[in-house]
């Protein structure tokens, strides 16, 4: 273990992090005893507040365990963007001692289908806008789905654009197992006792692989109160902060430092439910934002706007995210603007968010972060696990409170997760990193097959195991194809089935996966082949097609 890092620990803060013994409702308990009357969500100009969120979150619990029949330790599904129905949904689903599984609203019904079958819920919460999505699902192993229309909680006017299914009015609810948003709260039921505890599971952020299909990571009330705690003591968050909370809390990086972390603090989350420069800069001028979370991506479109020196954003001091490393360029252009640095960080959803972040004071570009408090993170051979030298690539390791249980109804796949060293339990990331002499982190290469779009994770063999769906496909590898705005994009390389050839398009099978598949991992390129190259094992060569495709676009410029 490297303790290089240590002499660059941040003076402010302590080494360890001595993490409340209590469930994560209790935040929102503590929050509206303390500030009542203060916004907690500001949407569209719309405020909830501290006690309202937490009434109508005990309402949402209510109903659950009175009408849905939710016990402790259930899964739900919460199927949404970013609004005031997805925090009160996590929060109400916590309140019931039931376990949130958040879902990609970009999903679609076969994608969901393993969601219900594999954590056998029985309740879903979903927008009127895909409704159509996980209504099907009603007849294979969910019996309730809670319909929420957005608009609901816009009651006052705003003056800048939302999208659509956002704005649009409440619809009639109608049909077995289906219950609008609106009537349920007007049902006003009392839950019983909350008797979930530390140890208890409380959100499973589904991930996938190597495999096709995606895998359930267990995470305890202690394992997500820590992030949730090292977040704000790490940035700074007080009770007076203001967030623009963008990124989506379906995924643990968002539901962290844009959700969990703001409500543990008392402090006031500004949203919106996906990214626009325009209406973000002027939310940070309007409501005086102190903190952003925005992967590189989003950075560099909100300095790219041309009427960027129209907005006063003099209110922020901290930049942070991740997913992807911030360009050169992009980070001097930032500080420049602004004199803040874009703050880096690792995690994933196997530690519910960050295991290394930046110091606010010292961070290094395109960089990691150290290890957070408490974590034990190495750099080890990834054949002989043993540990590398200072310099050197090697897969990361992490240990620490934030670390899962393991996958869910999976224990071969968390085996293989796993390693013992000292005496500790190390997750394998997969992920080829190096440590540089001050202790920082670097990512050098990626392990395990993956495809990052714009900060997205997009895994092959899922989607690869969505297109054999299609009747005219008889083989299909993923690959990873270069993109100036996404910085990798998917890519598709399609053996027909005889019958289909000269018959089926590339544009046929991009329109076919963008029906059936979420948007971020649909195929947007699509190469026929006659055959794939495979190696004398029969295993089909993707690496070869993948920097095959990486050389084509840099000659091509």
């Amino acid at each position: 273990m490297s303790d290089r890092h240590l002499a660059f620990w941040p003076k402010n803060q302590p080494r360890h992090l001595t993490l409340p013994r209590t469930n994560l409702f209790f935040n929102a308990e503590v929050s509206a005893a303390r500030y009542p009357d203060k916004p907690f969500l500001v949407y569209y100009d719309t405020p909830v507040t501290f006690l309202q969120f937490r009434q109508e979150a005990e309402r949402i619990a209510g109903f659950l365990q009175q009408e849905c029949g939710v016990k402790k330790g259930d899964r739900v599904l919460l199927y949404m963007q970013n609004s005031p129905q997805f925090v009160l949904a996590y929060y109400g689903i916590l309140r019931a001692d039931a376990v949130v599984v958040p879902v990609n609203p970009m999903n679609m019904t076969e994608e969901l289908r393993h969601y219900v079958s594999d954590t056998g819920a029985k309740v879903a919460f979903a927008p009127q806008d895909l409704l159509a999505n996980i209504a099907p699902l009603l007849d294979e192993g969910l019996e309730h789905v809670v319909v929420a229309a957005y608009s609901d909680y816009i009651r006052t006017g705003h003056d800048y654009p939302a999208p659509a299914f956002i704005t649009a009015p409440r619809e009639p609810v109608a049909g077995a197992g289906l219950t609008a948003w609106s009537d349920m709260l007007a049902r006003d039921l009392q839950p019983g006792p909350m008797t979930a505890g530390p140890d208890d599971l409380a959100v499973m952020p589904y991930t996938s692989g190597t495999t096709g299909h995606p895998k359930g990571c267990m995470h305890t009330h202690r394992s997500v109160m820590y992030n949730a705690v090292a977040g704000m003591t790490w940035v700074g968050t007080l009770p007076d902060s203001v967030l623009l909370s963008v990124l989506p809390f379906f995924h643990v990086t968002g539901m962290q430092g844009s959700m969990n972390t703001p409500l543990y603090a008392g402090a006031t989350l500004v949203m919106l439910p996906r990214w626009d420069r325009d209406v973000a800069a002027r939310l940070i001028q309007r409501y005086r934002v102190n903190g952003v979370q925005l992967i590189s991506a989003m950075v560099v479109d909100l300095l790219s706007h041309p009427g960027i020196g129209e907005y006063d954003l003099s209110s922020i001091n901290r930049i942070s995210g991740g997913g992807a490393a911030m360009p050169e360029a992009i980070a001097q252009k930032l500080n420049d603007m602004l004199g803040i640095p874009y703050v880096e960080g690792y995690g994933m959803s196997e530690t519910m968010a960050a295991t290394h972040l930046n110091p606010m004071q010292r961070p290094k570009k395109q960089c990691l972060g150290m290890p957070l408090y408490d974590v034990d993170s190495r750099v080890i051979d990834a054949h002989t696990l043993l540990e590398v030298a200072q310099g050197e690539s090697g897969e990361i390791i992490v240990s620490g409170p934030q670390v899962m249980q393991g996958y869910w109804n999976n224990p071969g796949a968390t085996q293989d997760a796993f390693i013992e060293r000292d005496g500790k339990r190390f997750l394998r990331t997969g992920d080829i990193g190096m440590i540089d002499e001050d202790g920082y982190f670097f990512m050098v290469d990626r392990l395990k097959r993956m495809i990052n779009a714009s900060g997205f994770k997009v895994w092959p063999a899922e989607v690869e195991a969505l297109m054999y769906h299609h009747p005219a496909i008889q083989e299909a590898c993923i690959i990873a194809a270069p993109d100036e705005k996404r910085g990798e994009t998917v890519k598709a390389v399609v053996v027909l089935k005889e019958a289909y050839r000269g018959k089926v398009s590339e544009q046929d099978i991009i329109d076919w996966a963008h029906e059936n598949m979420a948007a971020y991992k649909s195929p947007r390129i699509i190469e026929f082949r006659d055959a794939l190259p495979k190696s004398g094992s029969g295993k089909v060569m993707w690496r070869e097609m993948q920097e095959q495709a990486m050389a084509a676009a840099k000659a091509a410029g």
